[in-house]
């Protein structure tokens, strides 16, 4: 076993704390990686507090990881000590349904295997996240972080990024299209970096004018106040693709109301409570309300070689692990621009 050490916490009500566990050796075809930064995803919070209803205690949170290569098992092809990589949401997943096949493993159907809060393929497992100095995982899942990049920076590409990288490539945003990105927080404003990279024309809407300058500064185009009824009224029936990133109840019915005939929102935001739909708003215009969860190992490694070439990342702020408890409060209260990253040196302090 390799021992590890990390911050986990207890209970839905107990605070992040030091926390000392065992890794499993590496077998023949695992990737021990040395673990240098990982992002913190609110949906770290949501777990950790036991929000959603599944959560598995003692749990080490964290899916944003990067890190290099600490040691290989012998049948390993893909990768090689020193090489810097990256971990995502998922671990493993059963490699055999149609979803895997193709590449799509995060709708494997039997269901990922998550990178914490999730039970390995042995089934009495659990798999501890990020928030810790060393990771052991198949080499399958594993994905090569470009050199030319900030690992900081690159980690909430593991999530964040993907999270809103696959949607505007399913839908075949580009140039000549009118897109909108809702909310401009750490999924938002990599949507807007990425639809501005696509050749999109790209506006942002979110519930007050607080964010402008932030948001064209990203690369956004125009700006929308969703509380403005009047500007709401001027956008309708405006845009092609909408990447709707908002995680609190809101009226999805008059953002649909701003698509052309024929255009899509698509929702990578997890309300959570059900959110009402209108149906003569989709009917009348021919339009569509989708949804899209991360990415597969295929399209993330796309993603990340996509960021390598154009110098794309998240806009961060590094931490050290001690100030986790405080970074929690401050995600929640929205007071982060637009990531927080946890520099793991930090654990040896």
């Amino acid at each position: 076993m390799i021992r590890a050490q990390g911050y986990a916490t207890q209970n839905a009500q107990s605070p992040l704390a030091p926390f000392a566990f065992d890794r499993r050796d590496p077998g023949e075809h695992d990737v021990v990686i040395a673990i240098s930064h990982c992002g913190i995803c609110h949906s770290d919070i949501h777990q950790a507090r036991g929000e959603w209803g599944n959560s598995i205690y003692p749990m080490v949170p964290g899916h944003e990881i990067v890190g290099h290569v600490k040691a290989v098992g012998k049948g390993v092809t893909k990768f090689r000590e020193g090489d810097r990589v990256g971990v995502g949401c998922f671990v493993d997943s059963c490699r055999v349904c149609g979803s895997c096949q193709e590449g799509l493993e995060q709708y494997c159907a039997s269901g990922m295997i998550a990178t914490y809060n999730g039970i390995e393929r042995d089934g009495k497992t659990p798999t501890f996240g990020g928030y810790s100095d060393v990771l052991v995982t198949d080499e399958s899942y594993v994905l090569r972080v470009p050199m030319s990049l900030d690992p900081a920076a690159v980690a909430p590409l593991l999530c964040a990024g993907i999270t809103t990288y696959s949607p505007l490539r399913h839908w075949k945003v580009g140039p000549g299209q009118r897109v909108a990105v809702v909310g401009l927080g750490g999924l938002g404003h990599m949507g807007v970096k990425f639809a501005a990279a696509l050749g999109a024309e790209v506006t942002v809407i979110s519930t007050s004018t607080r964010k402008e300058a932030d948001a064209r500064r990203l690369g956004a185009n125009h700006f929308l106040v969703s509380t403005d009824p009047s500007a709401v009224a001027s956008a309708a029936g405006s845009f092609d693709f909408i990447l709707d990133t908002v995680s609190a109840s809101h009226d999805v019915n008059a953002l649909i109301g701003t698509l052309r005939r024929d255009g899509t929102l698509v929702l990578v935001g997890a309300p959570e409570k059900p959110l009402e739909i209108g149906a003569f708003g989709l009917l009348l215009g021919r339009r569509r309300f989708a949804g899209s969860a991360i990415g597969g190992i295929k399209e993330t490694q796309e993603m990340l070689d996509y960021c390598g070439e154009r110098g794309i990342v998240s806009d961060v702020e590094v931490i050290p692990i001690q100030q986790v408890n405080e970074a929690y409060e401050r995600t929640v209260k929205g007071d982060v621009r637009y990531r927080f990253v946890i520099d793991m040196k930090s654990l040896s302090a």
